[in-house]
C-alpha cells in the first residue's frame, strides 16, 4: 500500500481556464471540476478547449466521484465530454447541479449520469476519501471548497473564492471551518492564484449594485447587459435594478434562458413572475422600459453581443442610443477580441459601459491580502498554487514563502505534473505528455489538431492556389486553369511565369513519373516560384486532367 497521496492537475495550472484536478490514493481516484478554456487568437475556428484527460482513460474503473466546486464554465463547461467516458457519480451543490443538468440534458447524457446534490457542511464518505464541502464566497451562489481527508493527510482545495463579507446572496465564507481544518493539521492547501499579483483586498460584489443603479438612472434608451450565462448573482442584480427603475427584463440566448429558468425554479433567483417578458412583448415596450440580459461579455462571435456587433442577430438589433453593459472581467487572451467588439458597438451608436469605466464587474477572486489570510487560517504543511497562469502561480508561491512556508514545501507545477506527498515529504515527478484538446463547431474531440490549426493559419495568411493542368505524357495539352482565393490580385505576368514553371516540370518528368509524383513535383516548384515572386507561400493544389 502506498502511503502517499498522488495529485495530478489536468487543467488550470499555467493558464486561466479548463480547471481539473485528479487526486489518487492507492487504486481510488476522485476528480475535482472539469471546465473549458476560451481559445487564443491564433486558434482559428476553435470554439473552446477542454482538459487533456487521456491519463485517466485506462483508469476509468478507479474513478469514484467527480466533485464540482461551482457552476462557472471554466469549472463545469467540459462535463459533457468527460461524462461520455466516466461513469462515476457527480457531487455538486444544488445550483451547480442544476447548471450541470442543463448541460447534460442538452447533450442527451442526463439519463446516463448520476448526480448527487450536496450542501456546504455535509460529510461524504467516498472510498478511502472523506469529503467535506465548505462554503466560499465567489461571484456565483453555492460555491464550495473541499476538505479531503485521505490516509496520507488532509488536503484543502479552496475552489474559486474571495473573502467577501457582504456577498450578494448574504452568505459569507466559512471562516470557522477553515480554522477548524488547521486545528486538525492540513497536509496540503490547493489555493486559487488568479489575483496573486493584485495587492490589497478584492472589492465586494455589492459595489455592482450601486454601479448598475447609476447605469439604469442615466440610460434613456434600451439597456443590454452582457455577462456569463452562469453568473446568476449578476442576473439577480440586474433584475433588482430593473424593478427599481420600472423596466421589464427579456432574456436572449439559449444558455442564458435555460439557466434563468432553472435558477427561478430552484429559488436562486428571486424575481417577480411578471418581470421577465418574451422578445415579442419586449419589442412592443418603449425603449426606456426594457433591459435585455444576453451572453457575450468575452466578445465570442457566436454570442448575442458578438452577433449584435456585426448585425447578425435575428432576435435583436442594436439601435443608436442603446446602452450596452459588459459585466464581466476580460479573460486573459481575450483582450483583443473584447476591444474589437467594444469599438464596433461604439461605431454602431451604442453607449458601451465596461469594467475600465465603472464597477459593472468586480473580480470573484481573492487578492494578495485575502490569500495571506487563507494561508494563516489553514496553516498547511505544503502549498500548491492552482488556478492561474505561471506568473500567478509563481507570485502565489513567493507569497507562501513570505508567510513562512519553506520553499521546499511549495510546489509550482503546471498541468500534467504529478505530485506525491505524505507528512514526511513532497515529491514532484516528471511531467506527463499532454496538451490542448480543441473543440470546434462539430463538438468532436480530436478532430482539430495542431496541424489543422497550422493549416488554418497558413490559409488565413496566404490563401490557396489551384491549377488544373491537362497533360499527356511529356506535354501540357491545353490551357492551364488557375483558381485562387485569399492570395493576391494576380497579374498576367505571374500567371505566365507560373505556367512556364509547370510546363517545364511536365516536359522534364511527365513520362517518367506517376501522376501523384508529377503532382507533387509541380506543387513544390510552384510554391518556390510564388514565394520568390510574392514572398507568400499559399496552399498549392494541382489537378492533372
Amino acid at each position: 500500500m502506498n502511503s502517499k497521496v498522488r495529485l495530478i492537475p489536468l487543467g488550470g495550472l499555467g493558464e486561466i481556464g479548463k480547471n481539473m484536478t485528479c487526486i489518487e490514493y492507492d487504486d481510488e481516484i476522485i476528480l475535482i471540476d472539469c471546465g473549458i478554456m476560451f481559445p487564443e487568437n491564433d486558434m482559428l475556428g476553435v470554439d473552446y478547449i477542454i482538459p487533456d484527460y487521456n491519463y485517466l482513460m485506462d483508469k476509468l474503473d478507479r474513478i469514484k466521484a467527480v466533485l464540482f466546486t461551482h457552476g462557472h464554465e471554466d469549472h463545469v463547461g467540459a462535463v459533457t465530454h468527460l461524462m461520455q467516458d466516466v461513469k462515476a457519480p457527480i457531487y455538486a451543490t444544488p445550483l451547480t447541479a442544476g447548471l450541470l443538468r442543463v448541460k447534460l440534458k442538452n447533450a442527451q447524457l442526463l439519463g446516463e449520469t448520476t448526480i448527487h446534490e450536496m450542501q456546504a457542511g455535509d460529510t461524504l464518505n467516498i472510498g478511502q476519501f472523506t469529503i467535506e464541502p465548505f462554503h466560499m464566497a465567489h461571484s456565483i451562489p453555492d460555491c464550495v471548497g473541499f476538505g479531503i481527508t485521505t490516509p496520507a493527510g488532509l488536503i484543502v482545495h479552496s475552489g474559486d473564492y474571495k473573502f467577501d463579507h457582504t456577498p450578494v446572496d448574504g452568505w459569507p465564507p466559512d471562516f470557522a471551518k477553515l480554522a477548524e481544518f488547521s486545528q486538525r493539521g492540513v497536509l496540503c492547501l490547493l489555493a486559487d492564484s488568479t489575483n496573486a499579483t493584485r495587492r490589497g483586498w478584492t472589492q465586494s460584489e455589492t459595489l455592482i449594485t450601486d454601479a448598475m443603479d447609476e447605469v439604469f438612472e442615466a440610460a434613456d434608451g434600451r439597456i443590454i447587459v452582457a455577462t456569463f450565462a452562469s453568473l446568476i448573482s449578476r442576473i439577480q442584480q440586474v433584475g433588482d435594478a430593473a424593478i427599481k427603475h420600472g423596466r421589464k427584463m427579456a432574456v436572449v440566448g439559449r444558455s442564458m434562458k435555460d439557466n434563468v429558468r432553472m435558477a427561478l425554479e430552484m429559488g436562486y433567483l428571486d424575481l417577480p413572475e411578471d418581470l421577465i417578458v418574451d422578445l415579442d412583448t419586449a419589442r412592443k415596450l418603449g425603449n426606456s422600459k426594457i433591459v435585455y440580459m444576453v451572453t457575450g461579455s468575452q466578445g465570442e462571435p457566436t454570442s448575442v453581443v458578438g452577433r449584435l456587433a456585426w448585425n447578425r442577430s435575428r432576435s435583436l438589433t442594436l439601435e443608436a442610443g442603446d446602452t450596452v453593459v459588459l459585466s464581466a472581467h476580460t479573460i486573459p487572451g481575450n483582450e483583443e477580441t473584447v476591444t474589437r467588439i467594444i469599438n464596433r458597438l461604439f461605431h454602431l451608436g451604442a453607449n458601451v459601459v465596461y469594467e475600465d469605466l465603472t464597477n459593472v464587474h468586480v473580480s470573484g477572486h481573492a487578492s494578495r491580502e485575502e490569500m495571506k489570510l487563507l494561508i494563516n487560517l489553514v496553516r498547511p504543511r505544503y502549498l500548491i498554487p492552482v488556478h492561474g497562469e505561471l506568473r500567478h502561480l509563481m507570485a502565489h508561491g513567493q507569497l507562501g514563502q513570505d508567510m513562512g512556508i519553506p520553499e521546499e514545501n511549495i510546489a509550482i507545477i503546471e498541468n500534467g505534473t504529478p505530485v506525491e506527498m505524505d507528512a514526511n515529504e513532497l515529491v514532484i515527478h516528471e511531467r506527463l505528455k499532454g496538451g490542448y484538446i480543441y473543440i470546434d463547431g462539430s463538438g468532436q474531440v480530436g478532430d482539430v489538431t495542431r496541424r489543422v490549426l497550422r493549416d488554418r493559419e497558413r490559409l488565413a495568411d496566404s490563401g490557396f492556389f489551384v491549377m488544373g493542368v491537362p497533360t499527356k505524357g511529356r506535354e501540357v495539352t491545353g490551357k492551364i486553369e488557375f483558381i485562387t482565393r485569399g492570395f493576391l490580385n494576380l497579374e498576367d505576368e505571374l500567371f505566365n511565369g507560373t505556367e512556364t514553371v509547370i510546363r517545364e516540370i511536365v516536359q522534364r518528368h511527365g513520362s517518367k513519373k506517376t501522376g501523384d509524383q508529377l503532382t507533387h513535383l509541380i506543387e513544390e516548384a510552384v510554391i518556390r516560384h510564388l514565394h520568390e515572386e510574392t514572398g507568400k507561400r499559399p496552399f498549392v493544389f494541382v489537378i492533372l486532367k
